[in-house]
């Protein structure tokens, strides 16, 4: 028998840090003050938690996190590999935990100092030894040592194959860039981003240009999740997690995919979009606003084109008009996402689309009964629609 995870589980509080590019204190602590935080916004007491998950890459053991914050017994806990691409796949865990009743409030984090600390986008320069190694060997004479270059060669494809061109990338992070203009919270508030200012920008890796790139962020961000009958008691309107997934496609690399038949999709993406539209009952026509993983402004095209809000290659048509502000056809990264809010590997995106549901988001839609939240992209990923109760 399957068990369906549709409006079986919600989130009911959120927390975070202040995000920066020198935190002053350690990790431990960034996650100690999330977890608090979100653990207050739920009405709730540390010692109601009974389950935790957080991302494989976090340096913060639950058991530390835990007694940090005076959270009791565990009677779950869980981590997800594979960095952004965790980012929903720790929302499926807790979810599941609570649907089964294997625990009933389960905090979900992710902290750590990604600037003044360990800086992932070093890529395997900073010699990270894992099984990848075997795949990043064959890229690593010809320079692909980070992120950024090995985005850059699914987009050099992608532009290819369908006429992009450096300017409709700029329309993600132009528009990105207005909601951060209104968000205290993030980096780039109050500082403009024009078209001049992104193509004077310098190259990272050819095609992608410095505001193509998210930020390298401190912080912490979390969130609980409980089921739908104990967030009516809570003070917050929940979050109800309508539908959730995460996927691994055939012959999938980390990161690394250039030797599928074709690199100018995500085919991984393509399934989650499938299991989620099948586990809600939604399509792309319910779906009002959207939290999408931009690590790399390409990224957020090809989600557009996975969900089904355009077709295959018209990403770039999409992006236009305004069509991803507010008021637009599909509201995206009211935060500013983590090309101008911050990079918090997608968790600070979940507490957002939590905001939007609630109505509290500073870049508010009018409509916002749906919100769509992805996780990572060229690794296994995830994604999950979010609705009112």
């Amino acid at each position: 028998m399957t068990i369906s995870l549709k409006d079986r589980a919600a989130i009911a509080g959120i927390g975070q840090t202040e995000y920066s590019k020198n935190s002053g204190r350690s990790e431990l602590q960034l996650a100690a003050e999330c977890v608090k935080a979100a653990i207050a916004d739920a009405g709730l007491r540390p010692s109601d938690i009974d389950g935790m998950t957080t991302f494989t890459l976090d340096t913060n053991d639950e058991i530390e996190v835990a007694r940090a914050v005076g959270i009791g017994d565990l009677s779950f806990f869980s981590r997800v590999n594979f960095g952004g691409g965790a980012a929903i796949g720790v929302m499926l865990q807790a979810a599941m935990a609570v649907a089964t009743g294997v625990a009933k409030n389960v905090v979900v984090y992710r902290a750590f100092n990604e600037r003044s600390g360990h800086r992932y986008s070093k890529g395997i320069a900073e010699g990270i030894v894992t099984a990848d190694l075997i795949h990043w060997s064959w890229y690593l004479p010809f320079g692909l040592l980070t992120p950024a270059s090995w985005v850059a060669m699914f987009t050099q494809r992608y532009m290819h194959e369908y006429g992009c061109k450096p300017s409709d990338l700029a329309q993600v992070a132009i528009s990105t860039r207005k909601h951060a203009v209104n968000n205290p919270n993030a980096f780039f508030y109050g500082k403009e981003l024009t078209m001049d200012d992104y193509m004077s920008s310098r190259l990272i890796a050819d095609p992608l240009r410095l505001f193509d790139c998210c930020q390298e962020s401190d912080g912490g961000a979390a969130c609980v999740v409980t089921s739908v009958e104990h967030a009516k008691d809570l003070p917050h309107p929940p979050a109800v997690i309508r539908g959730v997934a995460q996927a691994a496609a055939a012959d999938q690399e980390n990161m690394t995919s250039f030797y599928r038949p074709s690199i100018s999709h995500l085919p991984e993406m393509d399934l989650v979009a499938q299991q989620v539209y099948q586990m809600s009952g939604l399509g792309p026509d319910d779906v009002d606003a959207a939290i999408i993983y931009d690590a790399f402004t390409p990224i957020v095209l090809w989600q557009l084109e996975s969900f089904g809000f355009c077709g295959r290659g018209e990403g770039k048509d999409f992006v236009k008009d305004g069509n991803l502000e507010v008021g637009g056809r599909l509201p995206c990264n009211t935060n500013g996402g983590q090309l101008s809010e911050a990079y918090i590997h997608g968790m600070n995106g979940v507490n957002e689309g939590v905001r939007l549901i609630r109505g509290k988001s500073l870049n508010q839609p009018a409509k916002n009964d749906h919100v769509l939240v992805t996780g990572g992209v060229g690794v296994p990923t995830s994604g999950m629609i979010l609705g009112k109760l």
